[in-house]
Formats: C-alpha cells, structure tokens, sequence
C-alpha cells in the first residue's frame, strides 16, 4: 500500500524509525506495518502525518510534496505596527524593526 511506503520513505529521511513514527504517532503495537497490507484509517493516517510533518495527502500518494509550509507562505508588510516580526522564532525589537525599515527606505532611493 502507498500510505506504508510513504511513511516509510519519510520517515527514513526524517532520521526516524518505524517504531518511532508509531509511538510519536500513538498507535497501538506494530500498526504502521499492518498498512502493507491493510488501508488505514483516516485517524491513524492523520495522526502519523502529524508526527511526520507532512499531510494525509502526501501520505495517500495525492501530491508529492511532503513539505506542508512549501506551499504555505504568508506575507506581512514591514509598516504594519500589528504584526510581531520574528527572526529564529524571536520577536525582532520595534527598535530594530526601524533601522530595518530605514535601511530599507534608503536602499530604494
């Protein structure tokens, strides 16, 4: 079944065993590798999408992107006061937001 070699091949290149996708997942015993043979249910599937970082889709073989944020950019304008800019998951300072925005003023003109 295409949802087992899926699993597999991400999880092969996520640096994770089977075993662990299933207990990251919290599936009973073994239940991954009951998918060579038996289709899986929608929870189980969207429970070790979860834990793959992937989406149900990629695991059913619908799309071959198993990057779920490659599809998925959000865009913000540096003069919007109301959204938090971040850098490394940290929240960039109002003060270097504005020598930000002034460096980048000045590099149109």
């Amino acid at each position: 079944m295409i949802e087992f070699e899926r699993t597999k091949k991400l999880a092969k290149i996520k640096k994770m065993s089977l075993r662990e996708v299933n207990d990251k997942a919290k599936l009973g015993t073994n239940s991954i590798y009951k998918w060579k043979t038996n289709k899986p249910g929608s929870d189980a599937l969207a429970a070790v999408a979860k834990a793959l970082n992937t989406t149900t889709d990629y695991l059913k073989g619908l799309t071959d992107d198993h990057n779920p944020s490659s599809n998925d950019k959000s865009q913000a304008d540096l003069d919007d006061d109301d959204t938090i800019f971040t850098f490394q998951g940290k929240p960039i300072p109002p003060e270097d937001l504005k020598i930000i925005r002034r460096l980048l003023k000045n590099d149109d003109e």
